[in-house]
């Protein structure tokens, strides 16, 4: 990759930069659990309720893609992110091999709520409203049920609630989808790893195999066989320089096989009691963390409010597939829990 997107660059950065006398629009460094961590934050209105937003992966940081879909979404709340622990550029702040040992969730949890208390004194505020994207959500709904005083409300976005569900109903759907179109390469690889997960170890190769054909039919991103949009957002972002973007891979090799374990057991269908109001935005067509386990989730869970939100035509990438309704959904649902 070279620094021929520079000029690009410039423009999407001015287009983006906070003008508005009263907003926000700053880079800085928070610790938690023992490191620094990379926050961006921006707004319009520091008035406006703050939303910390847990990115997906593992490993791939928000900043970097965000310009895609979230100026609107400033409009309406002050947005902070954060790159997680050995994730973009917060990889940069720490040898990751001397914190290998602690990508935990549990960690990644502890990391969330460290940020969220200092972000809420940064910006003057009792709660936060609080949202979770793919790998995020485990984070962030872990975060909710221990800390639910921090927060006005939760948001997941591509929700994981049991990942071993996910899991199958992925294969399924990439098995469904290559006999319907007859793809003998993609019924020769989904053969190789079947029956799936079934007992044998969840590996990565496995997993690959069964979210390539999935993502192959639109279950990333929906009615599209890949993703260049999402997957190169980084080369024309103004937060990463060059150099940063290849941080993002670097992380995601590091992170993935030492949470992916763990990752797998994720199940919260247990949780009948919600502590604090929640809002699902499901993709119908996400294929990468189905959406049904969720769905049946919130008709069974008790909560002081919850509302479960249908992207007709997304999959995995709501925000960035449907960034009208995602503007439009938050400011309905959620921004009137966090006034």
């Amino acid at each position: 990759m070279t620094e021929e997107y520079a000029e690009a660059r410039e423009i999407i950065a001015d287009l983006h930069r906070i003008v508005t006398p009263n907003g926000v629009q700053e880079k800085y460094e928070l610790r938690a659990g023992g490191i620094d961590h990379c926050v961006y934050a921006r707004g319009k209105d520091r008035s406006n309720p703050v939303m910390l937003f847990v990115h997906g992966g593992p490993a791939s940081p928000l900043a970097p893609a965000a310009w895609e879909f979230q100026r609107p979404v400033e409009e309406y709340f002050t947005v902070v992110t954060y790159d997680q622990r050995a994730a973009g550029r917060t990889l940069r702040t720490v040898d990751p091999e001397t914190i290998a040992d602690t990508l935990t969730i549990a960690q990644y949890v502890e990391d969330a709520i460290e940020l969220a208390e200092q972000i809420r004194e940064r910006y003057g505020v009792q709660k936060l409203v609080l949202v979770g994207h793919s790998w995020g959500t485990i984070i962030a709904i872990q975060a909710a049920l221990d800390r639910p005083d921090l927060f006005h409300a939760y948001v997941g976005i591509g929700q994981v609630i049991d990942a071993r569900a996910n899991e199958a109903l992925c294969f399924e759907y990439a098995l469904q989808q290559a006999r319907k179109h007859n793809h003998t390469e993609a019924l020769e690889q989904l053969a190789s790893i079947a029956p799936y997960p079934g007992d044998e170890p969840l590996t990565r190769e496995r997993i690959i195999i069964a979210r390539q054909w999935a993502q192959y039919r639109g279950g990333l991103s929906a009615y599209r066989e890949d993703s260049l949009y999402y997957f190169e957002a980084p080369m024309l972002s103004p937060e990463y320089t060059v150099e940063e973007t290849e941080t993002i891979n670097e992380g995601n090799q590091f992170t993935l096989g030492r949470v992916l374990d763990e990752m797998l057991e994720v199940d919260y269908t247990g949780v009948t009691e919600f502590p604090i109001p929640v809002v699902m935005f499901l993709g119908r067509h996400d294929y990468t963390t189905p959406a049904q386990p969720t769905a049946d989730w919130m008709e069974k869970v008790r909560a002081p409010y919850k509302q479960a939100i249908w992207f007709e035509h997304s999959a995995h990438l709501a925000p960035w597939e449907e960034p009208g309704k995602f503007l439009i959904s938050l400011v309905t649902y959620v921004r009137q829990l966090s006034v």
